[in-house]
């Protein structure tokens, strides 16, 4: 692809005159299309380094770069040091034959160095319902792995199931409770418990599975058996909601494994040996410290419980222990401050920095008529993604939480996702999608084979509209942009590609006539058309939203 061939030709010159080996390399369109095809700001990158002004570093690379004939029309310094590439029309040309002949797989690259990568989102506890901050992470975290996939990334996605611990103690006395309440019977729930009217429905059927006289067992062993009983019925419950929000898991990992298979005190035994314990004051305390933790973290209190600390530790090095060589968690707001301290304990294990990352996703709130949704009717405390799911359905779900980078807040804006206007993203790029599936229809329709569209032997030249080249330039990006949103793990640069693609077939649609043109003219607008659907379609596929092919 062209935009390879200008990045390889770019580190190649950058190296020439002295730029450090892991100097990236970055292609942007500019915002003014009479700039040119594609810009990169490499020598305002360099001026630091190579000690000299940007302007400078852009004539010296200028003048070194050589490209074979056919890729590049023209290059121009502008501004400070920004460096405008135009491509050739031969180049465009090529680009419809590539991506009518890679298909679906078109987007896709293999990484230099591929890798095995554990990717653990959604991991809620098992004691309640989904709710929508559970959506935002399971889209980012389904897509991220997607994206990692596409770049020739072993992914497994796992789910991390908090079977032990307070909060199942909590559950167990709260549907207790409520079990007690349904057989008639004065009993509060704990004030520390959960409140959620899900449980009065839970206790309802536990009594239908169960008979009344399941109520009438002393609490010691009623409420530990309800408890049981309460993770795997919403435990299931989770699963099918994903499901139909698009999201399957390869594994769900329990913690109580860690505690049957003793992986805990192994290693801790781990961490001893490699000196990164300490006693102090009867705890057991990592020395967390040492790896730019702001204070030392309590692995085992005075009373010789683990700290909630303790088991993530060992559920990490797990992942290790697994042959995964990077580890990435989506976690939720409240988790941010975790971050350095899961870091220094995987550190203190022995592994390299680039092990373990975190994605923070921040909080979700929904938003109708203008005013914030504040209540659930089933959780009574939050909007559930179930919800959520049967308002406004799992397709605008997903993209709407992908639209914005995860560590910012998002306003869930319903009245927008049932939009069926060009208001609605969701909508806008899908209706793009349909519109050039349409086309086909209607090829077929006037006795034409859409089977027989083939880039081979197209004259690009006749695509003089200038909406046609603009919206060729745009599909050229599409791979660069997966590469980019797989690095930097940002769907969000997925959804911002989908709507300038779908704006610049908008407008293509609006501007050109296929079907009965000049031969010529036809032929290379049904592959323009099919090639635009291709790439729809793929970037749509990697966010987990339908590309329909009727409005």
């Amino acid at each position: 692809m062209a935009l390879d061939q200008i990045r390889a030709e770019l580190s190649r010159v950058a190296a020439s005159l002295g730029a450090p080996g892991d100097v990236e390399v970055l292609l942007e369109t500019p915002r003014d299309r009479t700039h040119g095809d594609v810009a990169t700001n490499l020598a305002l990158t360099l001026a630091r380094v190579l000690k000299a002004s940007p302007r400078k570093i852009a004539e010296q690379i200028v003048a070194a770069l050589r490209f074979p004939p056919g890729i590049v029309e023209s290059v121009e310094i502008a501004g400070p040091g920004f460096i405008n590439f135009r491509l050739t029309a031969d180049q465009l040309a090529n680009l419809l034959e590539k991506i009518l002949s890679a298909g679906q797989f078109y987007g896709r690259a293999l990484a230099a160095k591929p890798l095995r990568v554990n990717v653990e989102f959604v991991s809620a506890n098992p004691t309640g319902p989904l709710h929508v901050a559970h959506g935002r992470g399971a889209a980012i975290g389904d897509c991220v792995s997607t994206l990692l996939a596409s770049q020739g990334h072993t992914v497994q996605r796992e789910f991390y199931v908090n079977d032990a611990g307070v909060q199942i103690l909590r559950l167990e006395r709260s549907l207790w409770a409520r079990v007690q309440q349904a057989c008639g019977r004065d009993v509060p729930v704990p004030e520390d418990g959960y409140h959620g009217d899900y449980l009065i429905e839970l206790a309802r059927l536990l009594l239908l599975e169960k008979g009344s006289a399941f109520a009438d067992q002393p609490e010691s062993l009623g409420s530990g058996e309800a408890g049981k009983w309460a993770v795997a019925t919403m435990l299931k419950e989770q699963k099918d909601d994903l499901a139909r929000f698009g999201v399957t898991f390869d594994v769900f990992y329990e913690e109580s494994r860690l505690h049957r298979e003793r992986r805990i005190d192994a290693t801790l035994h781990r961490l001893e040996q490699r000196g990164k314990l300490k006693t102090e004051a009867g705890a057991l305390w990592l020395r967390s410290t040492e790896f730019g933790d702001d204070k030392d973290r309590v692995l085992k209190k005075s009373d010789g419980d683990y700290t909630y600390f303790t088991p993530d530790i060992a559920y990490h090095e797990d992942k290790a222990e697994r042959g995964f060589e990077r580890a990435i968690d989506v976690w939720g707001a409240d988790h941010h401050g975790y971050v350095p301290r899961m870091s220094a304990a995987m550190q203190a294990l022995g592994h390299g920095t680039d092990f373990f990352e975190a994605l923070i996703v921040q909080m979700v709130s929904v938003r109708r008529d203008g005013e914030e949704v504040k209540m659930s009717k089933r959780s009574g405390e939050f909007i559930t993604l179930r919800e959520l799911i049967d308002e406004v359905g799992p397709d605008a779900a997903r993209y709407f939480f992908l639209m914005r980078r995860a560590d910012t807040p998002f306003v869930f804006d319903i009245d927008l996702a049932l939009k069926k206007t060009d208001e609605n993203p969701v909508f806008y790029v899908q209706m793009a999608h349909a519109r050039m599936a349409g086309i086909f229809r209607n090829l077929a329709a006037a006795g034409g084979d859409p089977l027989k569209v083939s880039a081979a032997g197209v004259d690009a030249a006749v695509l003089n509209d200038p909406s046609e080249p603009a919206l060729l330039k745009v599909l050229s990006r599409f791979p660069d942009t997966v590469r980019r949103a797989a690095e930097a793990l940002e769907p969000q640069r997925i959804t911002g590609f989908a709507e300038e693609l779908a704006q610049a077939a908008h407008h293509w649609y609006h501007q050109c006539r296929v079907l009965g043109e000049p031969p010529e003219i036809e032929r290379a607008r049904l592959v323009l058309a099919r090639a635009t659907q291709i790439v729809l379609a793929n970037a749509l596929a990697l966010l987990g939203v339908r590309a329909p092919e009727r409005m």
